[in-house]
Parts: C-alpha cells; sequence; structure tokens
C-alpha cells in the first residue's frame, strides 16, 4: 500500500463502525450513504481483508475489523489533536467539541452554554448524556463530565463540584407524616428511591453511621424523576444539592437532617491528555469550572 493510501477511506470506516450504520456516519462526515460505503469497500480492497459484515438491517465488525478500529482510533483522535493544536495557533476555539455527561448535571450544563457560546462564538457543542462510564478515546469525545471517582487514572481531571446528601420532603408530606428528626424516622415515611446502572437502590447514608432502610412505592433510575416525585408528594427523598437547589429555595421542597447531611460524589471534567491541551478543550473545561463554582456557591449560602 503506498504511503498517500495509508488514511484513505479510514475515517468513513471509524466513523461506521462507531456507529453501526452507514447513514450515520455520512450523517456526521456530511456526505452521502453511498460515498461512504464505497469508500470503506475501496479500503477493505487495499487491505484485502473484510472490515465489517454488512446485513440489510445492521453493520456489524468482524474480528479482523475490531482490531483494526482500535488502532484506526487511536491515529484518528491523534490527528485531530495535531490539526488543532496546529490550525488554532490564534487560540480561538472552533468547530466540534463533544462532550458526554450524568443525565442529573444535564440542567447546570445546559444552562450554562450560553455563557460558553457567547464568549466563544465559532464553537459547536455536541452534548450527549449517559449514565455510562464512556471510553473518551475509543468515543472520539472530548470531554466527560463524570459523577463520582475516575476510573483511569491516565486521564486529566479537574474537580468540578464536591456535593453534598440533601434530604428533602414535600411541606404536604411533612404535615401529613411529621418531620423526621432522626436518620431512623426515615423508615416510617413512604421514599422515592434511585436506582443506579448497577440495578440496585442506591443506600442513604448520614454522618452518624445509620443507613436507615427506606421504603416506598416508586423507585426510578432518573435523578430528574426523584426530585419531581418528591415536589409531587409521592415520598421523601435523597439528593444532591445541585438537584433540588430551585425547588428548596422556592418552597416546593423543605430539607430535613441537615446536620447529619454527608458529602456526595465528586463532579469532575475528564478528557485525555492530548485532548486536554487543545483549546477547544482548555475553554469548556475553564468555562464548567467558572458555571459549577457558582452553583457551588448558590447550594451553601
Amino acid at each position: 500500500m503506498a504511503d498517500e493510501d495509508l488514511f484513505t477511506g479510514v475515517l468513513p470506516f471509524v466513523r461506521t463502525a462507531e456507529a453501526s450504520s452507514f447513514r450515520r456516519a455520512a450523517e456526521r462526515l456530511g456526505v452521502t450513504t453511498a460515498a461512504v460505503s464505497k469508500s470503506v469497500a475501496r479500503l477493505e480492497d487495499r487491505l484485502g481483508v473484510k472490515l465489517l459484515v454488512r446485513t440489510s438491517r445492521s453493520v456489524r465488525l468482524t474480528p479482523e475489523g475490531r482490531v483494526y478500529l482500535d488502532r484506526c482510533q487511536q491515529a484518528v483522535a491523534s490527528l485531530q489533536t495535531a490539526r488543532e493544536l496546529v490550525s488554532q495557533s490564534l487560540q480561538e476555539p472552533r468547530g466540534e467539541v463533544r462532550v458526554t455527561l450524568s443525565p442529573v448535571l444535564a440542567r447546570i450544563v445546559i444552562g450554562g452554554l450560553p455563557h460558553l457560546l457567547a464568549r466563544h462564538p465559532h464553537l459547536t457543542v455536541r452534548v450527549h448524556t449517559t449514565d455510562r462510564v464512556s471510553h473518551l478515546a475509543e468515543e472520539s469525545i472530548d470531554v466527560a463530565i463524570r459523577l463520582g471517582g475516575r476510573e483511569d487514572s491516565a486521564l486529566v481531571a479537574r474537580t468540578l463540584l464536591r456535593p453534598r446528601w440533601r434530604t428533602v420532603a414535600a411541606p404536604a408530606l411533612l404535615a401529613r407524616h411529621g418531620t423526621p428528626t432522626s436518620p431512623s424516622d426515615l423508615e416510617r415515611l413512604p421514599a422515592v428511591r434511585f436506582v443506579g446502572p448497577t440495578g440496585r437502590t442506591a443506600p442513604w447514608a448520614y454522618a452518624d453511621g445509620s443507613r436507615p432502610q427506606v421504603t416506598g412505592a416508586l423507585v426510578t433510575d432518573s435523578g430528574e424523576q426523584v426530585v419531581r416525585a418528591a415536589v409531587a408528594g409521592v415520598g421523601v427523598a435523597h439528593a444532591l444539592d445541585f438537584m433540588v437547589e430551585d425547588e428548596l429555595r422556592e418552597g416546593r421542597l423543605v430539607s430535613v437532617l441537615d446536620a447529619l447531611a454527608t458529602d456526595g460524589p465528586l463532579v469532575s471534567a475528564v478528557s485525555t491528555p492530548e485532548r486536554a491541551k487543545t483549546p477547544n478543550v482548555r475553554a469548556v473545561v475553564g468555562w464548567l469550572a467558572e458555571t459549577f463554582a457558582r452553583i457551588g456557591s448558590s447550594t451553601r449560602s
């Protein structure tokens, strides 16, 4: 294979494999589906091996394609970083930056976007919400905003917020059942419980070491629905302070047992070492730090 052919068709192949679809890859690349399909086919001809299995309903990787994809994703990420470092020598962020975040953080991040885009008008942000831990390099993600510990020590992380747990309930619910004065009192109140990606309900823990066994009619995997249900009076809830800031300020929820509140999981912005150096990522992470600093000040005022 000639040197000039090394990268021909690589990007269409990578985007098709990531999307499991020629059509979605074409939409992302801004070309036709036929162009992507032909480009990948020519790449396979030059390599002398099938990279993708095509059916009428799906596209999936062959074993050889999976090995090739892993190397190609690393190469594409390195080339993107190199291009940004060179072309953005004026330090003006521009182009698309891909961000993933936990759904419970979406309100904060989306609400603050006008400030970022006013400051950097040539920047485009692609946001994907998921509780799954994304693989940044393999999925071409620039910044992941994570709730919890950093699983990969090789990533560059910046702490954005240290939230605290709040136990909250609607005033009407407390009027019916009474205000709890100790964690054990929660066991006689209906509760709204959150179930995480593992399928297990999250425990409620307090500074005195107690972990009450709460029960209730609603279990949900959505932090936003936990808050909505609490406001509706379905039950008492255990939520991070930034999730209920507005509801507490407006009186739709009341916080109890504050003296026994514990720290919640860290909120961090993580990126690969290569991407962390680019103007786009530096701009986004800097803006995130400012945005979450305002949240932290308001929840503790």
